[in-house]
């Protein structure tokens, strides 16, 4: 049983989710994946109409002056993985909403564009281990189950292990998927499990993040907490020094962050608890749309 209260947190999830489905982003869903589930068929020679990026210039070069070019057969079919962060670093905040609460949002919604274009959806819940695992069906129903699960879940582990969930993908995912990985990114490093799972799975990452995560405000003597760890410091705000090197250590974080990304080929949205993190989605969606090209 759940609270009246959560109940209505859920429902409302639900309704926001279905609507922006509706209205928005499913068509940009459909354009920045389908095209994506494509596995080659066969090499065929050029034919008049055929795009000239599709040329298998290897085999070409064989056969001399006959062009040859690649099919590919689209998986009409595709299953989508979310893999939620539910360690204690996630039930942070300082807007009206943790960091959790955003991850929960935004892994229904995801699961919403998925269902409408048929294809499956499947939930790993980590911390330090791995929590809960949902395997991937069809159905509004099944929505309703991951969406509850992420809000309601109760984590045994209170730390953050990133490859936890990426070595279970791999297990229990053999065929490629498309796997989001949403957290705050307060981990190991990762840079091998990601180089492996990637070699089969398209995986994009979503760091999340909460404003005073980046830039502290002046309120005097406050006490910060590590999360994970319970380490407590106390502070002085209004000392600049202090506020301009935190500010500063986070913008490098981050830009490592993106460099990181950027080095292994993965894909991410970074996304803040205040504001808007739809827009952020569809424009990544819009970016993937427009790099649909088969090589």
């Amino acid at each position: 049983m759940i609270s009246p209260e959560l109940f209505k947190k859920i429902k409302t999830i639900q309704i926001r989710s279905k609507h922006l489905v509706n209205d928005v982003m499913a068509g940009e869903y459909t354009s920045a994946f389908k095209g994506r589930g494509m596995e080659f068929e066969e090499v065929r020679e050029y034919r008049f109409g055929d795009d000239v990026r599709t040329i298998d210039w290897n085999v070409t070069a064989r056969m001399h002056n006959t062009a040859y070019v690649k099919v590919y057969r689209e998986e009409r079919e595709l299953t989508l993985m979310l893999m939620v962060d539910v360690s204690s670093s996630m039930r942070f905040g300082s807007t009206d909403k943790l960091k959790q609460e955003v991850a929960a949002e935004i892994a229904s919604i995801l699961a919403y564009v998925a269902i409408k274009s048929n294809d499956k959806v499947g939930l790993i819940v980590f911390s330090d281990k791995i929590e809960l695992f949902i395997p991937p069906k069809k159905g509004r129903a099944h929505v309703w189950r991951v969406i509850r699960s992420i809000l309601t879940f109760k984590p045994e582990g209170v730390m953050t292990d990133l490859s936890a969930p990426l070595e279970f993908l791999s297990k229990v995912c053999p065929r490629k998927s498309i796997s989001f990985l949403i957290s705050d990114f307060i981990g190991d490093n990762i840079k091998k499990n990601l180089q492996m799972v990637k070699r089969k799975h398209d995986i994009i990452a979503i760091p999340i993040l909460d404003p005073r995560e980046i830039a502290l405000p002046d309120v005097g003597f406050i006490e910060l907490a590590d999360a994970e760890t319970g380490q407590r410091i106390l502070v002085d705000t209004s000392d600049k020094a202090f506020t301009g090197g935190f500010a500063q250590l986070a913008k490098k974080e981050l830009d490592e962050r993106k460099r990181f990304f950027g080095s292994l080929n993965i894909d991410h949205i970074a996304i803040l608890t205040e504001g808007s993190y739809i827009d952020p989605i569809i424009r990544f969606f819009r970016l993937r749309a427009r790099r649909q090209v088969v090589v």
